[in-house]
């Protein structure tokens, strides 16, 4: 399969797995906004926030539903980059370390859905989204190019190996 071809799958998959998330985001949205104006919510006393409470939730599973809508729409019209062995690691770039190199371990750079897994043709592949720590250090290197990230404490460093 080739590398084009894995990244469409990979596409595919999480914008599958987007609609997923969103149906469920839309129902919860849903269940919230019912809860927020039924008549057993109404406050009996100062002190009861039942419907206050209910219609904050409803809020924010309606901002869930927006976040994963931009994400499919994001998805759906990523252009994935072509590349050769000179380029620079951009949005839809696979990219492979040193260190990752022996268990067939890949990260894709995706406008979102950071944390997303998924194994093509033997290849683990993890999204990960430019505000990333990761991402960061990858963004704008080549293949051949050392990089360094610092998550707490520690210093990581590894090699580009890879880039498609």
């Amino acid at each position: 399969m080739s590398n084009k071809h894995i990244k469409q799958k990979l596409i595919d998959e999480i914008i599958a797995y987007l609609h997923t998330e969103l149906l469920l985001a839309m129902e919860a949205a849903n269940n919230a906004h019912s809860a927020a104006v039924d008549d057993q919510s109404v406050a009996e006393t100062q002190y009861d926030t039942l419907a206050i409470e209910a219609s904050y939730l409803a809020e924010g599973q309606s901002k869930r539903v927006l976040e994963y809508q931009q994400a499919l729409n994001a998805y759906q019209v990523l252009a994935l980059p072509t590349l050769n062995q000179n380029s620079v690691i951009t949005l839809g770039t696979l990219i492979q370390l040193a260190k990752d190199s022996a268990c067939q371990h890949w990260f894709f750079i995706g406008p979102y859905a950071g944390g997303f897994r998924s194994t093509i043709t033997n290849q683990q592949i993890t999204v990960i989204t430019p505000q990333s720590p990761m991402a960061k250090a990858l963004l704008g290197k080549q293949q051949g190019d050392d990089i360094e990230i610092i998550l707490g404490d520690e210093k990581l460093t590894d090699e580009i190996v890879l880039v498609q």
